[in-house]
């Protein structure tokens, strides 16, 4: 029997913001302050619990094809910063996971992070699977602005769509975290799928702000933050910590 597959996607980009300075929000922050700015300490420490929000498999891959995107934008970047998993941040993505709306949220971490969402029925072989369709929104994408897709659109959009992409390549979105959770019953814009695959990926600093490029163009590595201290990789501004898996296995 052949199992019918069918991918649906969600950015919170596709809604303009209310007074139209992002795409997300009226402010922007990073998501490491949030605690010291809003009283979120205890949210954001306190209750990370040790079980894994995301499968090691699945979590390296998604990192792993976010920055292959990143390393390979035409035109090239001279700031792409090379990007990191965030233990909270996968969290945040699980706690909303685990909610099984089909809508962006919560909406107050909304104001300060960036979210792509990806939901699927039927069998599949790779998480990348519910990833690649974002990138594929490259096609409608010309560099620096949206001219074939459209980045306001309404929640149910029929025209094309690029803002997943950009918020995949936003230079200074340098952090990751997602989770995938099997939602038994979920509401997708007024059907109900069964036994649902839900991905959701949060990033920081959020991404896609009206009127600004993704990343800026040049030679890779020659406008990087000082922090970098000049390191670059496949061209992208390095940390000096390579990765973070050694933390997020422990």
């Amino acid at each position: 029997m052949k199992h019918q597959l069918l991918v649906v996607l969600l950015c919170v980009s596709c809604g303009a913001s209310a007074l139209g300075t992002s795409i997300h929000a009226v402010s922007t922050l990073n998501f490491t302050d949030l605690g010291a700015a809003h009283g979120y300490g205890a949210y954001t420490t306190a209750k990370i619990r040790k079980r894994r929000y995301i499968s090691q498999n699945d979590m390296l891959a998604i990192l792993d094809y976010h920055n292959k995107v990143r390393g390979r934008v035409f035109p090239p970047a001279s700031n792409m910063e090379y990007m990191v998993w965030d233990d909270t941040l996968a969290k945040t993505a699980e706690d909303w996971a685990h909610a099984c709306m089909w809508e962006h949220g919560p909406p107050h971490l909304l104001r300060f992070l960036g979210q792509n969402l990806s939901v699927r029925t039927g069998r599949y072989r790779s998480i990348l699977q519910l990833v690649k369709p974002w990138y594929d929104e490259v096609k409608d994408y010309a560099f620096p602005y949206p001219r074939d897709c459209n980045p306001r659109c309404p929640l149910r959009c029929y025209g094309p769509m690029c803002t997943h992409y950009t918020q995949m390549v936003w230079a200074t979105s340098n952090k990751v975290g997602c989770a995938v959770h099997t939602c038994q019953n979920m509401n997708v814009w007024g059907s109900v799928w069964k036994r649902a695959t839900y991905l959701v990926c949060n990033y920081s600093s959020k991404g896609n702000w009206i009127g600004e490029a993704p990343y800026k163009v040049g030679v890779p590595c020659s406008a990087c933050p000082p922090s970098y201290g000049g390191s670059c990789s496949n061209n992208m501004c390095f940390p000096a910590l390579k990765t973070n898996y050694l933390h997020w296995f422990k």
